[in-house]
């Protein structure tokens, strides 16, 4: 005979698993922030930045970020990882190191 499933139990691992993540994400946020420098701006500044960003719906300008994001990630693994784990997008970081940044621009 099957065993019940107990819905209740799986709603709230499923609820702890979403927690977990967005408390990663909101972690991986904090350190891209202070990894480019941009903690030494004003809140009002960093969150008007964002929206800008958010809102532009010019794909050279996107492009263009991109490149430039993938320029600084591609030159802070040449400073702080040695020769064979240079390249942070293919290696999945783990959360609170400074590759785990890497991963905040993959998952956007």
């Amino acid at each position: 005979m099957r065993k019940p499933r107990d819905f209740d139990a799986e709603l709230k691992a499923l609820e702890d698993k979403a927690r977990e993540l967005k408390t990663r994400k909101v972690q991986q946020l904090g350190e891209l922030v202070i990894a480019t420098g941009a903690d030494a701006l004003s809140t009002d500044e960093l969150a008007g930045a964002l929206v800008a960003i958010a809102e532009t719906k010019d794909t050279s300008k996107r492009e263009a970020w991109a490149k430039r994001g993938a320029m600084f990630f591609e030159s802070r693994s040449r400073r702080i990882a040695p020769a064979s784990q240079r390249n942070l997008r293919s290696t999945p970081a783990q959360p609170g190191s400074p590759q785990s940044t890497a991963s905040v621009t993959g998952s956007q």
